[in-house]
């Protein structure tokens, strides 16, 4: 499917006279701030993701729109207040793209998106309003997982990285044993006391594994956000599984023993294949 670019850009101003409409009918719409906005804002993005991982066309398709229509939104709270409007919003990030693209719109040479990537760390840190340090560019609101990945990413495409992607793998197993030290030294774990109580160290040596293991996969070219989100999905729907063979028995689950339960696991991870 296709349109035409004349298409496009009436669609677009259809969306943009709809919001302008709002603004000044709806009730909710009329109070709504960027401070208001800004929760919606990350529950929408967030609902794009999920569709994406599935590669849902239809749902990614529907998010897409909400995420548009909270960029619309706040480039009319901008214009409201006379500071910005999406027109300066659109030229602003054409701008951006023309001049972080110079083996595109230049003489600069980029073959590989590595190369592409290794120059735009570069240019950052030249642009006046741009990054200061080489981490400074990543949001320090960014969950830990993906900030994790990120400054790794960052600091990779400077030259601070494994030669051998291989010789990752001894880091991560020195984290483990390091971590395995401090699990031996504490009563800190379920089973050795009523309410584990991990000791900085702990907390600090389990950091430093996860870090180790977001850069192993980093390296293989998997991100450890969506890695572990494929994760979560299984679980869940090999728990709920569980939980219904469960109740199909006329039983709750904290009446199954561990073997039960086990048992209905693998059924559940058996029907998947």
């Amino acid at each position: 499917m296709s349109h035409s670019r004349q298409e496009k850009i009436e669609a677009l101003g259809r969306v943009i006279d709809v919001l302008d409409e709002l603004r000044l009918k709806c009730p909710w719409d009329r109070v709504q701030t960027n401070q208001s906005l800004r929760p919606n804002t990350i529950e929408e993005v967030y609902e794009l993701c999920d569709a994406l991982l599935v590669e849902d066309d239809y749902n990614i398709k529907k998010e897409l729109g909400d995420v548009l229509l909270h960029v619309l939104f706040y480039s009319k709270i901008g214009e409201e207040k006379g500071v910005f409007d999406i027109v300066d919003v659109a030229n602003a990030l054409n701008e951006k793209l023309i001049y972080r693209h110079p083996h595109v719109f230049g003489t600069t040479q980029a073959d590989t998106p590595h190369q592409v990537e290794l120059n735009w760390e570069q240019i950052k840190l030249k642009e006046k309003d741009g990054n200061k340090t080489v981490l400074s560019g990543v949001p320090a609101s960014l969950p830990p997982l993906i900030k994790a990945f990120r400054v790794q990413e960052k600091a990779a495409n400077v030259g601070f990285d494994w030669k051998n992607p291989a010789d990752v793998w001894a880091k991560v197993k020195e984290e483990i044993a390091e971590f395995e030290v401090e699990m031996e030294n504490s009563d800190s774990i379920i089973g050795k006391s009523e309410k584990p109580s991990p000791t900085p160290k702990m907390i600090a040596e389990y950091g430093d594994l996860l870090f180790s293991l977001v850069n192993a996969g980093r390296l293989y070219g998997m991100h450890p956000d969506t890695a572990l989100e494929l994760t979560n999905k299984k679980f869940i729907s090999r728990f709920n599984s569980i939980e219904a063979a469960a109740k199909s028995q006329g039983r709750r689950l904290k009446d199954l023993t561990l073997e039960e339960m086990e048992q209905l696991w693998q059924e559940a991870k058996n029907n998947e294949e």
